[in-house]
């Protein structure tokens, strides 16, 4: 299983939904072009976060490997969104919001079909 963040790691109230859990203790954690980070990047990219968009609450779960785009749970909205590391404040969000984590790994999952044809 990955490495994830200690409960004492995770925001205040979060807790990791038991399907992300499930997910990761199937070993399902590479999804090219996504992949669900270890805990050392993990900890370095969620400061990297915490630091460029403080006003959001974000708990960060999966990269993409080809953009500097990331998976979050957005914890002031409640879903899951995706975030490109790197852009101005207010400009980070990319793209279509999840209503939870499942619905991003479908979409996980097509976009490893597209990146595998």
């Amino acid at each position: 299983m990955a490495d994830l963040l200690t409960i004492d790691e995770l925001p205040d109230g979060f807790n990791y939904p038991p399907e992300f859990i499930r997910v990761v203790e199937l070993g399902l954690t590479s999804l090219e072009p996504w992949w669900i980070i270890n805990v050392d990047l993990l900890r370095s990219l969620n400061r990297a976060l915490a630091t460029a968009y403080p006003e959001r609450h974000l708990a960060l779960f999966a990269k993409r490997e080809n953009r500097d785009d990331v998976a979050c749970w957005d914890l002031a909205a409640g879903d899951v969104a995706v975030v490109h590391v790197g852009a101005s404040p207010g400009c980070e969000q990319r793209g279509a919001r999840f209503p939870n984590f499942n619905a991003w790994l479908r979409q996980a999952i097509e976009d490893l079909i597209e990146h595998g044809g």
